[in-house]
């Protein structure tokens, strides 16, 4: 039973993420991630010894354990991943505010030239 549900569980999430990057809410790059971890599960969820098998190999003694192991390596990953694109964003946004301000600065200086010009030809 729980195996099913498990079963469920993947194709629900994998569908939610192509579907989330067919309307456009999630991009490709960041998807790859949550693609993994749905395989992942997946493997888990058909494959119930692998669990097991990859919990001897790494020197686990009690194998749940490992998913929350892996689990917390995902976040990380995540975060990891999601603070080098808020460092990005921000680097960007703080580049466009000072071209913003440049180009204010520069209008503001053709716009007081045009209007010593109308008054010198007036």
């Amino acid at each position: 039973m729980v195996q099913l549900i498990s079963i469920i569980v993947v194709i629900v999430l994998f569908v939610l993420v192509i579907d989330f990057i067919r309307r456009g809410l999630l991009k490709e790059k960041y998807s790859v991630l949550w693609l993994i971890l749905i395989a992942v599960v997946g493997l888990f969820a058909v494959w119930r010894d692998l669990l097991d098998r990859v919990a001897i190999f790494v020197g686990v003694q009690y194998p749940p354990s490992l998913l929350f192991l892996m689990a917390f390596i995902f976040v990380l990953l995540i975060l990891l991943h999601f603070s080098v694109v808020i460092s990005v964003l921000t680097e960007r946004n703080k580049k466009l505010a000072q071209e913003v301000a440049i180009i204010k600065d520069e209008l503001a200086e053709v716009e007081r030239k045009l209007s010593d010009n109308k008054r010198k030809e007036s």
